[in-house]
């Protein structure tokens, strides 16, 4: 069997990719990314590396030839996926993959206002329509985005700035949903299936403010706002209220629409989702918000 991943050279892909390459031989392997030279070093291990643009349906359709089954790792731009992951999907159909596993975002199948999530619901009904066999994988916020971006910038100003109330999220570490994923490209019995993937435990930013108070030594207070206030912060840091063709403002990515509508759908109670399902595809327990920003804490408590 030849499974092709997506996006092979970004965070979650080239995560993925280290991991299969633990588990089966590098020819059985495709790799598709816009930037090939990226990925020269897997290359020279016999893996295939070809480039793929989710806007170049042809290009894609050329890239699966030869793969079984397609790990599609979400595109970026918020507003712009649905067509992106169109292509990709009518390419892979037409190239002749059987099965595709799809990274997805938890409550996507709700009446959820966050504009990141609507890209997904949408996905998820074309790949439904599809005739493929398919796996969703409908990640939870990662931990990593809060500790390593968001819990910087509240230390820097001594407050955590947020819309979202005293709404929760099972926020889950990166390489639990890679794990996750690589369960499902390697294992049997995931047809036509729908995982949560989600970390132990519910917290509110107010509590996940104050667990970063504490790892840290210095003090965040939480303040509560409204979503138009958000948006004011965000205009002051600079960020465009829709999504930019290289996704980084700042060193900050998305956009404030893109954040203010996920804020305010946890705040709504859209995103408090939580489940088993990381332990059952990969034997043990999600790992906790705590326990990354104890390994983060050299970083939190730098000036």
């Amino acid at each position: 069997m030849k499974i092709i991943v997506t996006g092979a050279s970004g965070n979650f892909g080239s995560a993925t990719v280290t991991s299969l390459l633990e588990r089966m031989p590098a020819k059985d392997l495709i790799l598709v990314t816009r930037d090939p030279a990226r990925l020269d070093h897997l290359a020279r291990l016999g893996v295939t590396v070809r480039r793929g643009d989710f806007d170049d349906r042809e290009a894609l359709e050329a890239a699966f030839i030869g793969g079984d089954k397609l790990l599609l790792v979400s595109a970026t731009k918020v507003g712009s996926r649905i067509p992106q992951h169109r292509n990709a999907i009518e390419a892979a159909a037409a190239a002749g993959v059987r099965h595709i596993v799809y990274t997805s975002f938890i409550a996507s199948d709700d009446s959820n206002p966050s504009l990141a999530v609507s890209d997904h619901r949408g996905t998820e009904k074309i790949l439904a329509a599809s005739g493929l066999d398919w796996t969703v994988l409908r990640n939870s916020q990662y931990t990593d985005a809060v500790i390593e971006a968001m819990a910087p910038l509240a230390l820097q100003n001594g407050r955590w700035i947020a819309s979202a109330g005293d709404g929760k999220m099972a926020h889950v570490w990166r390489e639990d949903c890679v794990a996750s994923a690589v369960a499902v490209l390697t294992g049997d019995g995931h047809r036509n299936r729908t995982y949560d993937i989600t970390g132990p435990e519910l917290l509110s930013y107010r509590e996940v403010a104050a667990l970063v108070s504490e790892v840290a030594g210095r003090p965040i207070a939480f303040a509560s706002v409204t979503d138009e206030a958000l948006y004011a912060f965000f205009d002051g840091l600079g960020i465009p209220r829709e999504a930019v063709p290289d996704q980084s403002v700042g060193d900050v990515p998305w956009s404030s629409d893109d954040m203010v509508s996920f804020e305010q759908s946890i705040r709504e109670g859209h995103m408090a989702v939580i489940s088993d399902h990381v332990e059952q595809l990969t034997g043990r327990r999600p790992r906790s918000v705590l326990a990354f920003a104890l390994e983060r804490r050299e970083q939190l408590q730098a000036p």
